[in-house]
């Protein structure tokens, strides 16, 4: 069986410099505690994340490139790793273990010898330097910096000399300058290369939070960024000791009269016999908030070109004039929307493109038009959720698939058709941005959705005119007949008035003229403008202009709602609460043709954990926190669902938690699984025994020893060639996803995928695709939602 990664969805962590551009073209970024490698030209002018980098066990902060195919990151475990990757992923980790608390900022430099000198940065107020030769990586110096936060540290290799300078900046406001010095080690007798602080530099008034060199002629040029919104230029350059007198003879021959305006300079001794200078040369300001981020870039033809981003929502590329005045060249950004600006940018290798990730962890690329080099043009992109990913569904015939998350989002994946090219998914729609976490989603119809959140409320939305005719021509759908039923009664758009929850549809669209002193100007961010897509949308049209209007609210459960299913036909929609007694374990039926309550089930003592209709819709399977599993059959006269069977204590197999189950395709069995490692497909069988179960009957166990089975799904038809035999996915809480093949109550491993391929934290939910080919969808708490294309051997 080969499995093929076909998807990853998944945002950039809330840090800054958690995210990076190579030199071979590919951004790496922290993404939960993986890095995620994403090709921003994958197929020309699409976007891919190619793989993820699997060995932090939390948070990763800070990921830097080093070189082609090398890469350090920094993340909360207290580690830092340096990797080498292939094309298919990583060759080579290397870890760097010693920090006590989370690693926030990494760097490193390659010496003329061929070794690197590493520097780490962490919360427990130290900064560590490495050197690592071939496969051996040694801590040979710790810095500590007495209570105090190292924000950004870079190390720069000295203009004609093999010296090492370290610039760090921390929370007293200023710079602080190292170098390396011979030092008497161990007995005093040897000498080794150790740092010590060379100089200051003071004049910012918050904290630096970025910092870059680059070379410029013989002279180095530092930027420091910081909260203060400027950004500081600084530069050092090489001075003879001839140079140094004459330089003293100068300042002894002013007299105060002729006294001239010069820039102070300050002379230190890096390295043996190397004296430089170091003065401010320039101070910008142009950003309205905190800088976070500062990168150079030197263009062919040698000239000079600083981005920086700031949390004001703007990116800025800056160059010096032929007199050297350094002035704003391209701003762009000024993003819709509710976004809370950018936590740091970085030019591509060409220095053609610009990156930026936001708050919300999406990415926005720019690139420059080659005409026109003062224009700079929106780069197709792949984005994700930033929190747990809870529950996902494919629209019935598999045209789309719909997740919800913890970071308060519904968002809507699908692929764009493009001609003479493989499709690429991506993002197209987030029908829901809510105040509360996300728990559960079921899809009604093609555009019609019900959604719950941590709140006592289940929410259904229907897709407004504008979604089906980009939807249509970004992943080529011909045949629609639900869409053309709808398109001219449905509003064009929805918008979210402030401070309020709900999405309110908008069915007129003003023109300037008729706005002006109206909501638009009032509320610019909230407003809905209808946009006409060729490709993907960028995160901000996202944000504002991809809602789906509510359609109803529906009120009837005592707790936060916890899961959901509907029929396949969408008849019938089923709710369910968190729950410590019968009471509220009940399951809610409702009609989605006139959102009134049909029935209330009982059989659970416990929250119930998930639902499930069988293809027909004549059952429905409850699993629950209570250990058991219960089923409710429609009855012919009145079309109601009743209790039929259910387990208890004797002839329950499984013994902990259920927590997800599954109807095979044809309904013949349905399977649970459990904590306690335990996965049962049951069958109805023929003699029907006097008990709880009713002649349902367990057609096979498969138990996993120390795992906790999360998730479960089965394939949407047989395996080819015979009619007995499935395919089932497995999830498990450690994020590992396990194909099996089910054939008269055996189980057989047909594939594993591990935690690069899979997932690191809780698999929450699998579903097959419907139709073919087969494709599998699953979501973690690790931010991750990956479609998985398998060809069966």
């Amino acid at each position: 069986m080969q499995v093929e990664n076909l998807y990853t969805s998944v945002a950039c962590n809330r840090c800054t410099e958690c995210a990076d551009w190579g030199p071979n073209g590919w951004i790496a970024y922290g993404a939960c505690n993986a890095i995620a490698i994403m090709d921003p030209k994958f197929q020309g002018n699409s976007a891919k994340v190619l793989f993820t980098l699997v060995e932090h066990t939390k948070r990763v902060n800070t990921v830097k490139w080093l070189d082609h195919g090398k890469l350090i990151s920094g993340g909360d475990d207290g580690n830092a790793i340096f990797w080498e990757l292939g094309e298919t992923g990583a060759t080579k980790s290397i870890p760097l273990k010693g920090h006590t608390n989370g690693v926030n900022a990494v760097d490193g430099v390659r010496r003329q010898d061929g070794s690197w000198l590493l520097a780490t940065a962490a919360a427990d107020s130290t900064i560590k330097l490495w050197s690592l030769q071939e496969d051996t990586c040694v801590c040979f110096q710790t810095i500590s910096l007495a209570g105090g936060f190292c924000f950004s540290l870079r190390l720069k290799l000295l203009p004609k000399s093999n010296n090492v300078l370290l610039a760090f900046s921390g929370d007293d406001e200023s710079v602080s300058l190292w170098t390396e010095q011979l030092e008497a080690t161990g007995g005093g007798d040897s000498l080794g290369l150790q740092f010590q602080r060379v100089h200051k530099l003071t004049g910012h008034e918050d904290w630096v939070r970025g910092l870059d060199f680059i070379d410029d002629g013989g002279d180095l040029l530092l930027a420091s960024g910081s909260q203060d919104n400027f950004i500081r230029l600084w530069r050092i350059a090489p001075r003879s000791e001839e140079q140094m007198r004459e330089n003293r003879i100068d300042l002894l021959q002013l007299s105060e009269n002729e006294a001239e305006i010069k820039v102070e300079e300050k002379i230190l001794q890096l390295g043996r016999e190397a004296w430089y200078a170091v003065s401010l040369e320039s101070v910008l300001y142009g950003h309205e908030g905190w800088i976070y981020g500062v990168h150079w870039h030197k263009t062919e033809e040698q000239e000079l070109r600083l981005l920086s981003a700031s949390i004001d929502k703007t990116l800025i590329v800056w160059a010096p004039t032929e007199q050297g005045v350094w002035l704003e060249q391209v701003r762009v950004g000024e993003v819709g929307g509710n976004s809370m600006g950018f936590f740091g940018g970085k030019f591509s290798g060409d220095g053609h493109s610009i990156m930026a990730h936001s708050y919300q962890g999406g990415f926005h690329i720019w690139n420059q038009d080659p005409e026109r080099p003062q224009l700079w043009t929106s780069n197709v992109i792949v984005g994700g959720h930033y929190g747990e990913v809870r529950d996902l569904a494919w629209e019935h015939d598999g045209a789309y698939l719909m997740t919800v998350s913890a970071d308060q989002t519904t968002r809507l994946h699908a692929p764009w058709l493009q001609a003479e090219a493989n499709p690429t998914w991506h993002e197209l729609a987030r029908p829901q941005v809510h105040g509360y976490d996300m728990q559960a989603l079921a899809l009604l119809s093609r555009y019609k959705f019900a959604s719950g959140a941590e709140e006592k409320i289940v929410r259904t939305f229907q897709a407004p005119a504008n979604f089906i005719e980009n939807f249509r021509h970004i992943s080529g759908i011909k045949n629609d007949e639900a869409g053309d039923a709808l398109l001219d009664s449905l509003p064009k758009g929805a918008s979210v008035p402030s401070l309020g929850l709900s999405n309110k549809a908008v069915y007129k669209v003003e023109t300037d003229q008729e706005s002006s002193g109206k909501g638009k100007d009032e509320y610019p961010d909230n407003y809905f403008v209808p946009i006409t897509l060729e490709t993907p949308p960028q995160e901000e049209t996202l944000m504002q202009n991809t809602l789906w209007p509510e359609l109803q609210k529906l009120y009837g459960h005592g707790y936060e709602i916890f899961s959901l299913a509907a029929t396949a036909d969408g008849s019938v929609l089923a709710s369910t609460c968190k729950a410590s007694n019968a009471e509220h374990a009940q399951i809610i039926l409702w009609n989605p043709s006139n959102w009134k309550q049909l029935q209330k089930l009982s059989g659970h003592q416990l929250t119930v954990t998930q639902l499930s209709f069988s293809p027909d819709a004549r059952y429905l399977l409850s699993v629950s926190r209570d250990r058991r599993w219960c089923l409710y059959e429609r009855q012919d006269s009145s079309g109601a669902y009743q209790l039929v069977a259910s387990t208890d204590k004797s002839n329950g197999v499984h013994t902990r938690i259920i927590w997800s189950c599954d109807w095979s395709h044809d309904g013949q069995f349905f399977v649970t699984s459990s904590r306690d490692g335990k996965v049962v497909a049951w069958k109805k069988g023929e003699d029907c025994k006097e008990s709880s179960l009713n002649g349902w009957q367990a057609a096979g166990v498969l138990e996993l020893k120390n795992e906790s089975i999360t998730a479960v799904a089965f394939s949407s038809n047989y395996l080819s060639g015979t009619d007995d035999t499935y395919i089932l996915a497995l999830g498990t809480e450690t994020g590992l996803i396990k194909i099996y093949q089910l054939a008269r109550g055996e189980w057989k491993l047909l594939r594993d995928l591990n935690k690069s391929q899979a997932h690191h934290l809780t698999v929450r939910r699998l579903q097959f695709r419907p139709g073919n080919p087969l494709q599998l969808a699953s979501c973690g708490e690790d931010h991750l939602v990956r479609i998985y294309d398998i060809k069966l051997s």
